[in-house]
């Protein structure tokens, strides 16, 4: 069986957005593109300058979902996609709400719960986050075909000039950065396939595509994007399959749930990125590294607005202009009240624009809602039925009831996430699947208990157990509380592997921030209470341990906060690396354990552990 590969590179232009996806290995297939937003209260946000794509692993193939990404000040006759590729795969259009949805639905969202007040009883802390064949001298078209609003064309060529030239020729912008890396492909013998949006299109009608190819691996292209790629350029991959899919040739990062301000989660977008980013470019890792924001069963993943049964083009063939719109909204693809549209797919709009376009001097909203209104001013010549109900099938129907089948059939989801800067671009991640993997909840609620005298001891998802002295916000901890709690290496099957193991660091620090500030608190002599809570004594804290990092930040786990700390990187991440023995420190400690040193929290804090300088272009 032949393998085919594909590999992204995205080249922002003057008034336009070209992207060029090419191919260094026989296996991976890869792709770029995406803006959009995760639009979610208390959500982390994506970069609308970074990657995102979806790949489908069926084991007999490898479906790629491209959301292109564009410049809205685009000049649509002007905008080009170009693809090195190894064989010609089969093209389709892919839906844009399943991007909106995935993106949505998975997004990591932070929450700090009350836990109760002084004397209300003991919270529990738990944290559960519940071709034509022309030529053209040296390059020759072997393949042309329509896909959705893109005229794509498959080329071979001979040298790096004749296909910049015909590219040229027919309207493809190119950077000129881009020729040695075409140079690289022909080399190899590989085929480019060019995209242009069909005439009459415009920006507004761009919807993502799909590549569908024999069995291969899923890569992201990072190499290639470098050209255009901006610092800290974020890179969101999804995989839809049967089970969790992991990084095979980068590493995987617990991130230390303590670098997140749980105190402040209306800003956590602002400290979000940069933990990740200062996480991923941690010893052991080198900015070659992916989180986990989510991995788990698909259904999580809402199917409002990809598809409805409801949704017919035959209805439009035959129909008169002035009953398009009553027939959307019918369907619930459109609504209008008054001077105000609504649509409900992405396409919707643009496909009226170039069907039914807006008579001069009237407002879009008005015309829509009420076409019967302007019927004398309607384009005729513009209006086909069979057209416009062809378009309707191939870009939305189509897609969305595809996209459908695809939650439906394949029962779980990964999500992952990087960081990643120009000059870090040397390699591209490939990813594979671990069976032996565990969820990775996109939840992640702490709470917080007032103590008696206006301080307060905030339970973090994994249990840790964090002491705020009255007026204080989140603490800064000591410089060398590490961003990372754990630096994995992740096989096919089985436990990751430890590369760093930051736990014990990260506890032992907790721990003498916490005794600094004097929790916990010595019992009062009169009363036998500690003086803090009220209602527990030191004895009982004994079961409040710590845990170890979790996926993405501050993930969700399994582990409770009576349940014993200190996971080792190589035990499943998903219940956040505590250790089976409860050694490790805790935030609330007993009062029958020695009180460590300060050489030897010096001692643990650079034992294995350094931060290197990030590497910038």
């Amino acid at each position: 069986m032949q393998r085919a590969s594909i590999r992204a590179l995205a080249l922002v232009l003057p008034g336009l957005l070209a992207a060029t996806v090419g191919l260094t290995r026989p296996q991976p297939v890869t792709a770029c593109g995406g803006t959009f937003c995760d639009n979610f209260p208390g959500a982390t946000p994506v970069d609308q300058t970074g990657e995102s794509i979806l790949f489908v692993v069926d084991g007999q193939a490898v479906e790629a979902h491209i959301r292109i990404q564009y410049d809205p000040e685009t000049n649509a006759e002007k905008f080009a996609w170009v693809i090195p590729l190894q064989s010609t795969p089969e093209f389709g259009v892919g839906s844009d709400p399943l991007f909106s949805n995935l993106l949505s639905s998975t997004v990591p969202q932070y929450a700090l719960n009350p836990g109760g007040n002084c004397g209300d009883g003991d919270g529990d802390g738990d944290g559960d986050g519940d071709g034509d064949g022309d030529g053209d001298g040296d390059v020759d078209v072997v393949v042309s075909e329509t896909v959705g609003a893109f005229d794509v064309v498959v080329l071979q060529a001979q040298d790096v000039a004749a296909l910049m030239q015909w590219l040229a020729d027919n309207e493809y912008e190119q950077d000129p950065d881009a020729a040695p890396i075409f140079q690289q492909y022909l080399d190899e013998g590989y085929l480019f396939a060019a995209f242009k949006l069909t005439q009459g299109a415009g920006i507004d009608q761009i919807h993502p595509v799909t590549l569908r190819f024999d069995a291969a691996e899923p890569c992201v292209p990072l190499r290639l994007t470098k050209i255009a790629a901006s610092e800290d350029m974020d890179v969101r991959a999804f995989f839809l399959g049967d089970t969790r899919v992991a990084p095979a040739n980068y590493r995987h990062v617990l991130v230390n749930p303590l670098k997140i301000d749980w105190l402040d989660l209306t800003n956590v977008a602002e400290n979000y990125k940069e933990v990740i980013t200062l996480a991923v470019d941690a010893f052991g890792a080198e900015g070659h590294a992916f989180v986990t924001e989510f991995a788990g069963a698909s259904s999580i993943v809402s199917q409002a607005g990809v598809y409805a049964p409801s949704w017919d083009s035959t209805v439009f063939l035959g129909i008169e202009p002035i009953q398009v719109a009553d027939a959307l909204f019918e369907q619930g693809l459109l609504e209008c009240f008054g001077d105000v549209c609504q649509y409900r797919h992405p396409l919707i709009e643009g496909l009226l624009k170039q069907y039914l376009p807006t008579p001069d001097g009237v407002a879009q909203e008005e015309f829509y809602s009420c076409l019967e209104c302007y019927q004398d001013l309607i384009d005729l010549q513009a209006w086909d039925d069979a057209a416009f109900a062809s378009d309707l099938e191939a870009r939305i129907i189509a897609p969305g009831l595809h996209a459908t089948e695809l939650l439906d059939t394949w029962p779980y989801l990964t999500r992952l996430y990087t960081t990643i800067s120009p000059g870090e671009m040397t390699e591209d991640p490939i990813f594979h699947p671990n069976p032996d993997l565990g969820d990775v909840s996109n939840l992640r609620t702490a709470t917080r208990k007032l103590l008696c005298d206006g301080d307060s001891l905030v339970t973090l998802p994994d249990g840790r157990e964090v002491y705020i002295p009255p007026g204080e916000g989140w603490p800064a901890f000591q410089d060398e509380m590490p961003y990372e709690e754990d630096v994995q290496q992740i096989a096919p099957m089985g436990a990751p592997q430890a590369i760093v193991d930051n736990t014990e660091i990260i506890n032992a620090l907790l721990l003498q921030w916490n005794q600094d500030h004097g929790w916990p608190k010595e019992p009062d002599p009169t009363t036998g209470t500690d003086g803090g809570t009220g209602d527990t004594d030191a004895s009982d804290t004994d079961a409040q341990t710590t845990s170890g990092g979790t996926d993405g930040a501050t993930s969700a786990s399994d582990t409770s906060a009576g349940t014993s700390a200190g996971t080792s990187a190589g035990d499943s991440d998903s219940d956040s690396g505590a250790d089976e023995d409860g050694e490790g420190g805790c935030g609330c400690q007993g009062s029958g354990r020695e009180e460590p040193s300060t050489l030897a929290l010096l001692l643990l804090a650079l034992a294995g552990w350094r931060r290197r300088a990030r590497a910038r272009r």
